[in-house]
């Protein structure tokens, strides 16, 4: 693979921006239930990656993806609503949100600034590959080594499935503007909710069904925009 000349300074970023990011995400997770940390780390992503795109680095965007940007963070943080939330677990999705929007910002100008989106992809995920492998042999103090022997077909599959789901959205950073697409990627709630509903036998509330039409119709208004 072309070695990605012109964004090894946006890899090294946007790794240390992913470390930060797995570490966070891991403490949250580790305070609070899925259902109470996940909704705040990803909907604060969307307005933050607006912030400093649109209102920082001035890129272009229509009113319309404007709203429907505001639509689906204030769809994610409704699914929120009446869950406790320690000090702590607020902090950590806090911070991993604030990561979210950070590495997303860096990595749509890194992919814009390489030779070819698959360059940045695949050295991108190289440099991650090292870096969460030593991050958390340190962290773990070698466990996380020994564990590989049982674990490692779902971290097979994991590993590939993000390489698929971010692959596909640094592609489209390459090709459109950064806060909506940003935003789409927040569409994914949808089948979150739809796999605890169905899959994981999850109760079907009034809020639960306004978040989902709320996100669909930011997607909406982002489209046609």
């Amino acid at each position: 693979m072309a070695s990605p000349a012109g964004a090894w300074w946006w890899l090294a970023a946007s790794t240390a921006a992913h470390l930060i990011y797995l570490f966070a995400l891991i403490r949250a997770y580790e305070q609070a239930d899925l259902s109470a940390a996940y909704p705040i780390l990803r909907g604060t992503a969307p307005f933050l990656t607006a912030v400093v795109t649109i209102g920082l680095l001035g890129e272009p965007v229509r009113v319309a993806q404007v709203a429907g940007i505001a639509l689906i963070g204030e769809a994610m943080l409704l699914l929120v609503v009446g869950r406790h939330l320690g000090r702590g677990a607020l902090g950590w999705s806090l911070l991993t949100g604030c990561t979210i929007a950070l590495y997303t910002v860096i990595d749509a100008h890194g992919v814009r600034a390489a030779p070819s989106a698959a360059s940045y992809i695949v050295w991108l995920f190289v440099a991650m590959g090292v870096g969460v492998t030593a991050m958390f042999a340190i962290v773990s103090r070698g466990r996380i080594i020994a564990g590989v022997g049982t674990q490692w077909r779902a971290a097979v599959i994991a590993g590939a499935l993000s390489i698929v789901t971010y692959g596909a959205a640094l592609t489209a950073f390459a090709l459109g503007p950064t806060a909506p697409l940003a935003a789409l990627r927040e569409t994914g709630m949808v089948m979150a909710l739809l796999i605890g509903v169905f899959a994981l036998g999850e109760r079907v509330t009034a809020q639960r069904v306004g978040a989902v039409a709320a996100i669909l119709s930011g997607a909406a208004l982002i489209l046609a925009g």
